[in-house]
C-alpha cells in the first residue's frame, strides 16, 4: 500500500511519500526526526505547492478551516498523485493528514482514502522540523515570517464583529457605572455631613442626595436666602412647597456660619458631586444604546442593568449563550454554592438575576420556581441575541409576557399559552420585520443609485457644450473658407475665351 503525507503550512501544500512505516513505532519516528539523513530515508519529499500570495493562504487556510476541500489543493493531489484517476488504484493508496476533518472531507470530494493515526501525527512533526531542508529555497526564517504573518491575518479575518455590537463597552460600561455608584454615594453623604454644619434642617427636608447637592451649591450662604430665589428653589426641587420649608428653615436655622474660604470649598465640592451625577446619567443612557443593539432580547426581558451584568459577569454575549440556564440562574452566587456544597447546605436559587423585578415580584414559595423559569428564558434571549444576524427585539418582548403569564399562573392558576405558539408568533413578527428592513434598505439603495446617476448626467451634461466647441473648431480649421460678397471673383484668362469662341463657330458650321 502506497502511503503519502500531506502537509500544509504558511507558505504551500508539500507532499510526501512514506512507504513501508506501517510496522514502525512512534519512538522511532521521533527519533528519525531529529536526524535528517535517516528521516529523509523514512519519507522522500513528491512535490511542492507554493502560494503565491498571502491572500491566496489566507483563502486556502479559511477554506481549510471550515471543511471544505480548496481546488488547489484537489488538482495538486489529483497531479501528483497518478493512482488517483483509477478507482482500482485509489484502494491501494493512503493520505496522512494532521486533521480528523481534513481527512473526511478528502475521502469525500476526492475519493482518496485519508486518515489520521498517532504515527502519521508524528511523521507530520518530523515533516515540519525538517521543511526547509527538503526544499531549497525555503529558509527557515522565511517560513517563520510566513507563519506568523499569515496567523495574523487568520486571527484578524476571524474576528469579524459588528462594531455596533461590541459586547466589550457593555462590560466596561457597566463596571464604571456600578464604581460611580459607590463613589457618588460616598461622596454625596460627605457633601451632605459638611454642609449640614452650616444648614442642618436641609438632611429632613430633602432626602436625595443629588437634589441635596443641588442645593447646597445654589443655596451657599443661607442667610443670603430670600424670596427671589424661590423660583431657582422650585426649580432643583420640583414643589413648590418644598421650596417654601426650605425657605422656612433657612430663616430659623440653627447652623453655625462659615467663611467665604470654607464656603468656596463646600461649592467647588458639590460642583464636583453635581458633574458625576450628570456623568452618570449620560453613561446609563449610553449603556441602554449599547444594549439594545448588542443584546435587544436580553434587554426586552430583563432589563437594561441586568442584563449587562449578567454579560459582564459571563466575560462576553457568547460566553453567556454557551451558558446553560442551570448556571446562568446562579451566576453571581459562586461563593454561596461551594459553601452550600462544602457545608451539605441548601444551594442558592438565583445570583444576579434576583434583581429583576419577576423575583420581588413573586411570593416566597414562588421565587425559586420563578427564578428557573426566568433563567431559561434568558439563556434563550442571549443566544438569539449572540447568534442572530438582524437584532430584533421581538423574541424578547414575547418572552417577557411569558415570564409574566407564569406568574399570574403561579398566583392564580390561569394557564398560560403554550411556548410553541409564543415562538410561532415571534418567528412570524421577526420575519414581518426583518421584510420591512429588507424594504427600507432596498428602497435606500435605490435613492442612492438614482443619485449617482442624476450626477453622472448632470456632469455628461456639462461636459457635452465642452466637446461641441472643441469640434466646431477643429471643423472651421480643417475645411477652406468661403468667399464673401464683397470678394471680386477671380477674372477668367483671354485663352479660356477663344476656345469658348471657336467652339460656338464650329456648332453653327454643322
Amino acid at each position: 500500500m502506497s502511503r503519502f503525507l500531506l502537509f500544509e503550512c504558511a507558505a504551500g501544500y508539500a507532499l510526501f511519500q512514506a512507504d513501508g512505516v506501517e510496522e514502525i513505532t512512534v519512538e522511532a519516528v521521533a527519533e528519525s526526526a531529529a536526524d535528517f539523513s535517516r528521516f529523509s530515508k523514512l519519507v522522500k519529499q513528491v512535490a511542492f505547492q507554493p502560494f503565491t500570495s498571502g491572500e491566496q493562504a489566507l483563502e486556502e487556510i479559511n477554506k481549510v478551516s471550515e471543511g471544505a476541500l480548496p481546488d488547489l489543493l484537489r488538482n495538486f493531489l489529483e497531479m501528483n498523485i497518478p493512482q488517483m484517476k483509477s478507482d482500482k488504484k485509489k484502494k491501494k493508496l493512503l493520505l496522512g493528514v494532521g486533521d480528523d476533518k481534513l481527512a473526511s472531507v478528502i475521502q469525500e470530494t476526492a475519493g482518496l482514502p485519508a486518515s489520521k493515526s498517532t504515527v502519521i501525527v508524528e511523521l507530520l512533526r518530523g515533516v515540519r522540523a525538517n521543511l526547509h531542508k527538503y526544499i531549497d529555497q525555503l529558509k527557515e526564517v522565511d517560513l517563520d515570517k510566513a507563519q506568523l504573518a499569515l496567523g495574523h491575518a487568520y486571527s484578524r479575518a476571524k474576528v469579524k464583529f459588528n462594531v455596533n455590537r461590541v459586547d466589550n463597552m457593555i462590560i466596561q460600561s457597566i463596571c464604571l457605572l456600578d464604581q460611580m455608584d459607590k463613589d457618588l454615594n460616598t461622596f454625596a453623604m460627605r457633601a451632605r455631613e459638611w454642609y449640614s454644619w452650616h444648614f442642618p434642617e436641609l438632611v429632613k427636608i430633602v432626602p436625595d442626595n443629588i437634589k441635596f447637592a443641588k442645593l447646597a451649591h445654589a443655596i451657599q450662604h443661607k442667610g443670603a436666602l430670600s424670596e427671589e430665589h424661590l423660583p431657582e428653589l422650585e426649580k432643583i426641587t420640583g414643589d413648590a412647597q418644598e421650596a417654601k420649608d426650605i425657605l422656612d428653615a433657612a430663616r430659623s436655622s440653627m447652623g453655625m456660619d462659615l467663611s467665604d474660604f470654607d464656603m468656596n470649598q463646600i461649592n467647588l465640592f458639590t460642583t464636583r458631586v453635581i458633574e458625576l451625577a450628570d456623568y452618570r446619567t449620560g453613561l446609563f443612557n449610553y449603556l441602554r444604546k449599547k444594549m439594545g443593539a448588542c443584546a435587544p432580547n436580553l434587554t426586552a426581558l430583563i432589563g437594561e442593568l441586568v442584563g449587562a451584568r449578567l454579560i459582564s459577569h459571563a466575560g462576553s454575549l457568547t460566553n453567556l449563550a454557551k451558558c446553560p440556564a442551570s448556571t446562568l440562574q446562579i451566576l453571581g452566587a459562586e461563593k454561596a454554592l461551594f459553601r452550600a456544597l462544602k457545608t451539605r447546605g441548601a444551594t442558592p436559587k438565583y445570583g444576579l438575576i434576583f434583581h429583576s423585578s419577576f423575583i420581588g415580584r413573586a411570593s416566597a414559595k414562588n421565587k425559586g420556581r420563578i427564578s428557573r423559569y426566568l433563567a431559561n428564558k434568558c439563556s434563550i434571549a442571549s443566544r438569539i441575541d449572540s447568534f442572530s444576524d438582524t437584532p430584533s427585539d421581538v423574541f424578547g418582548k414575547l418572552l417577557k409576557t411569558q415570564v409574566e403569564d407564569r406568574l399570574t399562573f403561579y398566583d392564580t392558576g390561569e394557564p398560560p399559552r403554550k411556548n410553541a405558539d409564543v415562538m410561532q408568533e415571534a418567528m412570524s413578527l421577526a420575519g414581518a420585520e426583518g421584510g420591512k428592513k429588507r424594504k427600507a434598505d432596498d428602497a435606500g439603495e435605490k435613492k442612492k443609485r438614482k443619485k449617482r446617476q442624476s450626477d453622472a448626467g448632470e456632469a455628461a451634461e456639462e461636459a457635452a457644450p465642452k466637446k461641441k466647441k472643441k469640434s466646431k473648431e477643429a471643423e472651421a480649421e480643417s475645411t477652406p473658407k468661403k468667399k464673401g460678397k464683397g470678394e471680386a471673383a477671380a477674372a477668367p484668362s483671354p485663352a479660356a475665351d477663344g476656345e469658348k469662341k471657336k467652339k460656338r463657330k464650329k456648332k453653327g458650321a454643322e
